[in-house]
């Protein structure tokens, strides 16, 4: 088959073929890449594949670049695997580095360990190499040289499946998937972020082979669920791990919630809520953090629920949630900044605030709590929180006001770090040593600037400080005790009234 339309195959990809071709190798432009390339899509990625082997491969591009200016066709290469790829560096005129990798013509081989074979049989034709590939719409090969229609060689018929929008394995499904379970990942991630469908022999052999996940690497199934979640349709993405069976060795904690019925405040259950909460993340394209921020908020919710019917409750259901986000994503191995980060806003997405029952000191505690650089990711979480609830408005007026708030109490004082003395200015001031004693002024000052943000002034808080100084060791320390209960009373009648209700409406 030929095709004779526009593709842009970059003049650095050209070369590293030609420059096989003129060697006397066969080489094609292969996977993924040509899929993109076919759909009118520019890839990220070029792979080719070549009847060279690894060895001759390296002879032909030997020198790495001097610099990102150099020729094209100057390029370096390196090959840190046994399984036939080699990766060459080649520069590009627009001064960056690209990597191209070349793959040997392989043959399938046996996986033990369900994600790499166990040895690497080169084989002689295209042909055989794409049969060993995983799905059709990757098993496309197509010919770089422009001076003739372009060569497409698609054994599996993968541009009928691009046409049809339809995810099907190369040969037998449950073959794919018993040599390589990342491939059951893929399929999900590939049909939601391509927003096609998995044909029914290759999902009912996802079903069968389902348990294999659990012989893959976290890190290897973290990154193709956040390629998921990141996609336009990642909720349905996440959905359709449940159908296939995946999400019980991925997010047990999220299938709990699964038919969980909530009560009078929600029309959905628990996991069709927060399926819904992450399709509004993915449609207003908030970060990573936001999103599964959104698809977690509530996984406490079936361990904490009391009840049933419009009056169960789920008291308490943000702390519980948190520290299963905690070990949830621990386990995923994700970056422990993205841990703290998702944790965080599940812990403190229960937030009540109702235009003239709250009061300023009490956004300030939120802000000092959840963190000032986390408040904007906290309010979008409320908004997907307040979608996926199925009330209409995202941003209420309560909540465009709480904004408000946030905005004009930014400045202020919420931790001992923002007050304008230092422990050192009240060691030289009171002439007293390090100890105790310092963190209990500390403690007493931030209680009163808390309360009154305009007390944050070096000479207010320096004749409160000479207002203390005759106090006993023992006096201060209750004082600062109280300081601190009273930076609380807010925080506990705010979990008070979220027993009732939670979201702003």
């Amino acid at each position: 088959m030929s095709y004779t339309g526009l593709m842009q195959i970059p003049k650095e990809v050209k070369t590293v073929v030609d420059k096989l071709e003129k060697s006397k190798f066969q080489a094609y432009i292969v996977g993924g890449c040509v899929r993109d390339l076919l759909r009118g899509i520019t890839p990220n990625d070029w792979d080719v594949t070549t009847n060279a082997k690894p060895e001759q491969i390296q002879k032909l591009f030997l020198h790495p670049p001097k610099f990102c200016g150099a020729k094209l066709g100057r390029a370096g290469s390196f090959y840190e695997n046994r399984f036939g790829t080699v990766t060459v560096l080649t520069c590009s005129q627009d001064v960056s580095l690209k990597e191209i990798e070349i793959t040997t013509y392989r043959l399938e081989a046996k996986y033990t360990d369900k994600r790499h074979p166990d040895e690497i049989k080169f084989a002689k034709t295209l042909e055989q190499d794409l049969a060993r590939r995983d799905f059709t719409i990757n098993a496309i090969a197509l010919e770089s040289y422009e001076a003739k229609p372009r060569k497409i060689v698609d054994p599996f018929l993968g541009q009928e499946d691009l046409k049809n929008k339809v995810i099907r394995a190369v040969g037998q499904p449950e073959d794919r998937f018993s040599d390589d379970a990342l491939r059951m990942l893929r399929a999900v991630r590939l049909a939601s972020t391509l927003d096609f469908t998995i044909e029914p022999k290759t999902a009912a052999a996802i079903k069968k082979h389902s348990p294999l996940l659990k012989a893959i690497s976290k890190e290897r199934i973290r990154d193709e669920v956040l390629k998921i979640i990141m996609s336009d349709k990642g909720a349905e993405g996440i959905d359709l791990l449940r159908e296939l069976g995946l999400l019980s060795y991925i997010m047990p904690e999220l299938e709990e919630g699964y038919q969980v019925g909530q009560n009078k405040h929600h029309i959905y259950e628990c996991y069709e809520h927060s399926l819904l909460s992450l399709k509004y993340a993915c449609h207003k394209k908030y970060n990573k953090h936001v999103r599964l921020a959104s698809l977690l908020h509530d996984i406490g919710k079936p361990r904490t629920k009391r009840g049933q019917g419009q009056n169960s409750t789920f008291y308490g259901h943000e702390v519980v949630g948190a520290k299963m986000t905690n070990q949830l994503l621990s386990r995923l191995k994700f970056p422990k900044k993205d841990i703290d980060k998702i944790t965080n806003l599940v812990r403190h997405h229960l937030f009540y605030y109702n235009v003239g029952e709250v009061t300023e000191s009490s956004v300030r505690r939120l802000v000092r709590q959840a963190g000032p650089e986390n408040m904007e990711e906290l309010l979008q979480v409320r908004m997907c929180d307040r979608i996926g609830s199925g009330v209409p408005k995202a941003e209420p007026y309560k909540l465009r006001h709480l904004r408000y708030i946030i905005e004009k109490t930014s400045k202020d004082p919420i931790s001992v770090k923002m007050l304008k003395i230092t422990g050192n200015d009240i060691m030289k001031e009171l002439d007293i040593s390090p100890g105790p004693k310092i963190g209990h002024y500390l403690d007493i000052l931030l209680g009163n600037v808390l309360l009154n943000p305009k007390k944050n002034e070096t000479n207010v808080l320096f004749k409160l400080l000479r207002q203390m100084s005759h106090l006993s060791e023992k006096e201060l320390k209750d004082k600062a005790l109280n300081a601190r209960k009273e930076r609380e009373k807010i925080e506990i009648k705010q979990d008070k009234m979220t027993k009732e209700r939670y979201w702003v409406s």
